[in-house]
Order: C-alpha cells, then structure tokens, then sequence
C-alpha cells in the first residue's frame, strides 16, 4: 500500500510540512526532513526548485533562487535521498513543475522517484488530460500517486474529473491567491470548504495557502483531513539558529502541544 494512503485511511488532522530542498543550505535537505519527522509532522512536501515558481509567493519564491543558487537540481536532490527510506518513514512527496521533470525525462524521473521511496508528486501546472493520456500508466507502473490541486474558481465538473484522477489526496487550495502565511482564514473559504464538501468527493483533501499556526491548521482540518504549512515554515528556516529546537517547536505549536 503507498504510504499515503494508509496515513490516510488511519490519521486525522494531517499535518503536512513543505520546504524547498537545498534550502537554506544546501545539504540541509535529509536534516531537515529527519527532524521533522522527529517533531511529529505527518508527512513532508519536498519542493524541487524551478527559476519560474508562478504558483508560490515571495517567501517560497526567494527560497527557490537560494536554493538554485546554492547549486540544487533534481539530480542532486536524488542523490541526497538516497538512504530516505533508511531514516525516513513517513510519507515524502515531491512538488514542483513539470518542465523540469520533462526534462529529466518523465519515466526516468518517476522510476527513480519509486526506487527512492517517494510516495507521490504535486505538480500544479501538469494539465489533467495530459497526465491520463501519456504519464498516469507510468505512475500506475511505478505505484506512485499525483495530487492535484483544485481553487475557489474551479468548476464542480473539473473538481469530479480531479476527484475521478485523484489518488492519494486533493491539495485544496483555499484561496485564488499565491502562496503565503496568513492570520486567519475568512468566511468566504469558509463557505467555499463547505461547498467541497458538500460534494462528498471519494478523495481525502488537504487544505494550503494561508494555513500558518495552530488557529489555521485546527480551522482547516475542521473541513479536511488536514493542511499544508509551507510559507510559515520557510520563514522559520530563514531565520532559525537552531534547526532541530526552532522546527520541533514550529511543529509541537502548530498541532497545539504546547
């Protein structure tokens, strides 16, 4: 069974930690995933870094240039996670854009994705028809998921496709903004959440962007099966002089331990 799914056909209020690989250093890409696992997070989105992140914000944005030119490729990051699934049980995805991986060759890509132990990949501008007419027999292959993301605008038909696609979870992004930490999330999400729900899609969701601390994340998880801290979390990675005490606090905060 892929790891994904039996996180989530056994856990609620997923917490889901993204950071960009090869950021701040390099070389911080296994010590960070390593402690955060430590700190309790429930799985981990690992970015790959791209010149021309659109769907990202200025924090994750910045975070991607440092780490490009801090030298990381997807090469590099494979070899970085090479002994993963010595260390690392829990599940891990890779989220990026498709360019690069159709450069790297996409079969390549997701076969070394398996022989990793890679769970899945986000993908946000790889188009749904696209994948199920050349690359959702390669996943298939290779029992990986992909996740795609819905928004605020997209329309029920697309959510049904989307839901139809899905394997593993939808990644719910809660508002038709860039990514980036927010105080609160606002009636109109609110409204929109209880409208995917009303739905009853067969695919366990995770709702990004704006989620940041314990008020979000309990706010989001009150309308799925858990959220995604990305731009919050970048930040604290900027500023930390101390990786393993600033994220196990950031993660013990954030699921409301302390």
């Amino acid at each position: 069974m892929n790891r994904l799914d039996k996180l989530f056909s056994e856990k609620e209020n997923i917490l889901n930690i993204y950071f960009t690989a090869g950021y701040p250093k390099l070389e911080d890409t296994m010590h960070i995933l390593e402690i955060l696992q430590a700190a309790g997070a429930d799985m981990v989105e690992i970015g790959m870094p791209y010149s021309d992140p659109v769907a990202d914000g200025p924090t994750i944005q910045e975070s991607n240039q440092k780490a490009l030119d801090n030298g990381m490729t997807i090469s590099v990051l494979f070899e970085q996670l090479a002994k993963l699934r010595e260390k690392i049980n829990i599940p891990v995805v890779l989220m990026g854009y498709i360019n690069p991986v159709f450069q790297y060759g996409a079969e390549r890509f997701l076969q070394k994705c398996a022989d990793l132990g890679i769970d899945g990949t986000i993908l946000p501008d790889l188009p749904a028809p696209e994948f199920e007419e050349e690359l959702k027999p390669i996943y298939e292959k290779y029992h990986l998921h992909n996740v795609f993301l819905i928004t605020p605008q997209t329309s029920e038909k697309r959510i049904k496709e989307v839901d139809r696609l899905s394997k593993g979870f939808i990644y719910m992004v809660s508002s038709n903004s860039i990514t980036g930490a927010k105080s609160d999330i606002a009636q109109k999400q609110i409204a929109y959440f209880e409208r995917i729900n009303a739905l009853q899609l067969k695919t366990p969701r995770l709702i990004g962007f704006g989620i940041s601390n314990h008020e979000t994340f309990k706010r989001a998880c009150a309308y799925a099966e858990g959220a995604i801290i990305g731009s919050a979390f970048i930040k604290l990675l900027a500023n930390s002089q101390d990786l393993e005490k600033d994220i196990a606090q950031f993660v013990k905060q954030v699921k409301g331990q302390v």
